[in-house]
């Protein structure tokens, strides 16, 4: 799938809905991120959002968290 085209998801942040659109490799990683932090998804998402500064979007910032969360090699 490399080169595919983004895709938008619906997430709920603290009750309010938003939709991001990541490439389906950064879905792919940042749902085994949730997975292996035993966090929903939204739950993750919320968190991320909530550290993220005014001038970074959502989706910039879960693709910088999600390279940061990489296990090492």
């Amino acid at each position: 799938m490399t080169g595919a085209r983004p895709e938008k998801h619906s997430l709920t942040l603290r009750g309010h809905r938003t939709s991001v659109s990541l490439e389906p490799e950064f879905w792919q990683a940042f749902r085994a991120v949730a997975k292996r932090q035993g966090k929903a998804l939204n739950e993750l998402a919320a968190e991320i959002d909530e550290a993220r500064g005014a001038d970074r979007g959502l989706a910039s910032a879960i693709r910088v968290f999600v390279l940061q969360s990489r296990p090492p090699e």
